[in-house]
């Protein structure tokens, strides 16, 4: 079955070999996220997520936090494994950090009690939502992209280094960049496993 936007969702794969040599300009990977993002749905019409968006030196100085981070917790003699793979994110052209607005979401709680509890979880909902979006978008410009999780250990000095409002809570990072080798095949669980179909 064909449909336009389930065809670039395939296209959307953890691209883990990357380039620093984007197909299009800095600029207009800017407003395809910024888009992305803006269109992205959020309960409420909330739009609590908040993105970063770090190129050149700014990208690099992302990858050299996580790598002296992780240096002080990752065993000496297995560090090297984990260098490498910090290096693989650092040879992108640029990182994306998702943050979603603590702000937002308590003052939602107080606003509409009955569903305190649940404003939480339709933030992350929100987030992740976000990040799909700006991948797909990315994905459909032929810019390869990866999503990874260091935060929490990273985020005070994330948040001290682009001085960032502390009610900004981090929840991922997205490296970007030119395509150097294509992912490999994909592979699906079979779909009685996980569709239940009624009529």
């Amino acid at each position: 079955m064909s449909n336009a936007f389930t065809d670039l969702m395939k296209k959307r794969r953890t691209i883990y070999h990357l380039g620093n040599q984007l197909p299009i300009s800095e600029d207009r990977v800017t407003a395809i996220i910024k888009e992305a993002v803006k269109e992205s749905p959020t309960a409420f019409n909330s739009q609590t997520s908040r993105v970063v968006v770090l190129f050149g030196e700014q990208h690099q100085k992302l990858w050299d936090i996580v790598k002296n981070t992780l240096k002080k917790l990752v065993p000496a003699e297995a560090f090297s494994a984990t260098e490498a793979k910090i290096d693989s994110f650092a040879a992108g052209a640029g990182s994306i950090l998702y943050f979603e607005d603590t702000d937002i979401v308590k003052g939602l709680q107080e606003q509409f009690p009955l569903y305190a509890d649940n404003f939480p979880v339709w933030s992350e909902q929100a987030s992740g939502m976000a990040q799909l979006s700006v991948w797909t978008a990315l994905a459909a410009e032929n810019v390869g992209a990866s999503l990874q999780h260091y935060n929490p250990i990273i985020d005070d000095e994330v948040h001290a280094t682009w001085d960032l409002p502390k009610t900004w809570k981090l929840r991922a990072q997205m490296v970007f960049g030119s395509i150097e080798q294509e992912a490999g095949e994909k592979n699906y669980m079979e779909d009685d496993a996980r569709f239940k179909i009624f009529k």
